[in-house]
């Protein structure tokens, strides 16, 4: 839990870090550090829902078994022999 407490600070460190050297309002900055992990975490909640939806892990499915067996280039283009 230590763990994840210090990256949650170190992540909100760099977001308000970032956000104030783009935008120099100490304000707006605050605002970005406090929505942007909020934004997120909504964000992962349909993700999470729609991971383990059938049809996108039968579109995953095909996408790894397209990764797994697509030829590389050099296999595709070397002569045959």
């Amino acid at each position: 839990m230590v763990k994840t407490a210090s990256f949650g600070v170190l992540h909100l460190t760099i977001a308000f870090s970032v956000s104030y050297a783009l935008t120099g309002d100490v304000a707006i900055s605050g605002a970005i550090t406090l929505l942007e992990p909020l934004a997120n975490t909504v964000a992962f909640y349909f993700f999470d829902r729609y991971w383990g939806h059938p049809a996108w892990q039968a579109r995953l499915s095909r996408v790894r078994a397209y990764l797994r067996f697509k030829p590389s280039r050099n296999e595709a283009s070397a002569p045959a022999g």
